[in-house]
């Protein structure tokens, strides 16, 4: 069973991915302590940061994806309401898988745990987001 997935809320999450990172990491907000912890030259080229770009592009839509048919699959197993079903389905993955992950990585690198807290916060924000917006635009015939 393939489930069903609505490709105009995966193409809308993996831009409020998007939108989620370029504030998250701005100066003013929590970029300059995440350059520090994560020894990242904010003052590099701009033009270095385009491959990174992409890649993010691409693995938020697989994220976005991954999450939209997750939701649907929850929605048909446990029932209730669509939206209720993205947002706990961004949960559960994102602590199971991203959150965990994060977390196992960091500790075999050494890296600080405020900048694993930081990242994983991140990862959650963005998740949540694009489980709403999963959410509240189901599959067509599905809610």
């Amino acid at each position: 069973m393939v489930p069903e997935i609505n490709y105009w809320a995966v193409l809308l999450a993996t831009a409020s991915s998007m939108v989620v990172g370029s504030i998250w990491y701005t100066p003013k907000v929590f970029g300059t302590r995440w350059a520090k912890l994560a020894n990242v030259d904010m003052d590099r080229p701009g033009a270095s940061a385009v491959g990174a770009i992409i890649v993010t592009v691409l693995v938020s839509f697989v994220t976005a994806w991954v999450l939209a048919g997750a939701s649907t699959i929850a929605w048909h197993f446990y029932g209730g309401g669509y939206l209720a079903a993205a947002l706990f389905t961004a949960v559960i993955l994102w602590a199971g898988f991203t959150a965990a992950r994060f977390i196992t990585h960091d500790a075999f690198e050494g890296r600080p745990s405020s900048l694993t807290v930081l990242n994983i916060a991140h990862e959650l924000v963005t998740l949540v987001i694009m489980g709403i917006i999963i959410g509240v635009w189901p599959p067509a015939g599905t809610v």
